[in-house]
């Protein structure tokens, strides 16, 4: 009875607020839409309104945000969500926005017990029962099919958090059908060919910010997966089988097949679990 009264309540605001035509025609020309469907389109774009009703936008430090700009986080935040529905998200209300890349200091306890403490320029985090943190500089300039979306990052991790207690470990809540041994399989695999190519300092077609921990290579690939879904199916072919199943998506078939982007030192993000040993 309580989720047919939401779902009403839903359908009531979505009806009275819908995103302005011009907003959303400026939000879907960025390359990372390409390829979506006219029905697609439209349940994204309720989507997007839902986020902007639900969330929390919370510009720091003199950052102006019109409504545009809005629109444009919104739109890439829901993308993760659109088969999926936006309960997914139900779990966290603020995202938190500073003009560019920010200082944060965390103190965080590894896989051993031993806890760390220091201060990070970040391009993002999201935090366990907290907001997400995005650096609007670095917003901006995602959504570009370069494999790079904070945007997607983060809430990856969120997405990750809601199967384990709050904490990101890379192994976000299984759909029902879905193999949990094949999942473990794949991105095990993934994980120890990454460190190995990291540790000799071999390119990737991956951003080798994928082997720092479990929790960060479930949520680089997610980037990679919405925006250049070729460099995965490549290269990992059973981790794109188990994001496709995960997102109840497949980029492959909606975007064009663009250069990969060459290796480079990552921007760094902001540590958001005790790291376990890999998909245990």
């Amino acid at each position: 009875m309580f989720g047919l009264f939401r779902a009403q309540r839903r359908k009531r605001h979505l009806a009275a607020n819908p995103i302005p035509d011009a907003l959303w025609r400026e939000a879907m020309s960025m390359p990372l839409f390409i390829g979506l469907t006219g029905d697609e389109r439209a349940r994204l774009r309720e989507q997007a309104a839902w986020f902007l009703h639900q969330k929390t936008i919370t510009p720091l430090h003199g950052l102006e945000l019109d409504d545009q700009a809005r629109v444009i986080l919104a739109a890439q935040a829901v993308l993760p969500i659109l088969n999926l529905g936006f309960d997914a998200y139900d779990d966290w209300h603020e995202v938190v926005l500073y003009p560019g890349q920010f200082l944060t200091r965390d103190r965080y306890t590894d896989a051993i017990g031993v806890v760390h403490e220091g201060e990070q320029i970040l391009a993002g985090q999201a935090r366990p029962e907290g907001p997400v943190l995005l650096s609007w500089l670095d917003v901006s300039q995602s959504a570009w099919l370069d494999g790079w979306n904070v945007v997607i990052h983060e809430l990856a991790h969120k997405l990750d958090m809601r199967g384990s207690g709050g904490h990101a470990n890379g192994r976000p809540l299984l759909h029902k059908g879905m193999d949990a041994e094949a999942w473990k399989q794949a991105f095990s695999a993934a994980f120890a060919q990454l460190n190995g190519l990291a540790d000799f300092n071999r390119y990737s077609p991956i951003d080798l910010y994928a082997a720092e921990n479990p929790a960060e290579c479930f949520a680089v690939f997610s980037e990679y997966f919405f925006e250049t879904p070729h460099a995965v199916a490549d290269h990992y072919p059973a981790i794109y089988e188990q994001l496709k199943q995960f997102y109840q998506q497949d980029p492959l078939a909606r975007l064009p097949r663009v250069r990969y982007r060459p290796a480079f030192e990552p921007v760094e993000f902001g540590p958001v679990i005790p790291t376990p040993t890999p998909w245990q």
